[in-house]
């Protein structure tokens, strides 16, 4: 199984009939549901656990990346449900992420802790893979969903929202979006070669945006386009030929 799904905020399941596969890793143990279609196998991990059960700071994202691994995947696309304060970027409106700024302060961020002798390092010049953020506007045309465009992404420790202050800090950073969980997990995905690439769902306008933040708002905004970006994930996985050799994922690793 090369291709896997990550959920996150609102997306808890896959859709479809599916098994289920318990992997034990170092880190943990973590149960992937897994769908056939088309003759193809496809893994679905809800980042949360299913029900929303896991706040941010408390996912096992280790765990997660290193049973997808030893699954044996390669190419990762991901949901995250983001908070904007872009004023092109509207709730229920999707974008691509192509860059990162990491506030988190408490979360353990990598694989390389040194304990065989040997110092690692990761290039993040490219840290959403341009090959599947490439065909995934492709196959987007296709599915009739309509991306807004790329989007800085700024990670907090959670489980709080932001200030309106912080918010205008990151605005000032060049950020768009905000959101909890895309680090480490995209720095995970890097570090075990993958190609991984995330798209933010706009669920609400960011503190000190527009009005304050309600659940209600939340909610109804991830429903707007969900179908539609599983279906475009899934019409990649089926329909394009991924090769590793167009994207520099899996040569990422630097070792000194």
């Amino acid at each position: 199984m090369e291709k896997a799904i990550i959920g996150g905020t609102g997306f808890y399941e896959i859709g479809q009939k599916v098994s289920k596969k318990l992997v034990e890793t170092k880190y943990g143990e973590v149960e992937i549901d897994i769908v056939t279609i088309e003759g193809e196998k496809i893994g679905f991990l809800p980042r949360h656990g299913k029900g929303h059960a896991v706040p941010p700071h408390l996912v096992n994202y280790r765990a997660n990346i290193m049973a997808l691994k030893q699954m044996g995947v390669k190419y990762v696309y991901a949901t995250a449900a983001v908070g904007s304060f872009n004023e092109n970027y509207e709730p229920g409106d999707v974008v691509v992420l192509k860059d990162f700024l990491d506030f988190t302060k408490s979360r353990p961020l990598t694989f390389f802790e040194g304990e065989d002798g040997v110092v690692r390092h990761v290039d993040m010049s490219d840290p959403y893979c341009s090959n599947l953020r490439a065909k995934f506007y492709n196959a987007a045309k296709k599915e009739d969903l309509l991306i807004k465009g790329d989007a800085v992404y700024v990670c907090t420790e959670g489980p709080r929202f932001e200030t309106a202050q912080e918010i205008r800090m990151y605005k000032n950073l060049g950020a768009d979006v905000v959101g909890m969980t895309n680090v480490p997990e995209v720095i995970l995905a890097k570090e075990l070669g993958m190609c991984y690439a995330a798209v933010g769902i706009v669920s609400n306008w960011a503190t000190g945006m527009k009005g304050s933040i309600t659940l209600h708002e939340i909610k109804d905004t991830l429903e707007l386009n969900k179908e539609k970006v599983i279906k475009t994930f899934i019409r990649v996985f089926l329909e394009e030929k991924l090769d590793q050799n167009h994207c520099s994922c899996n040569r990422a690793v630097i070792e000194l």
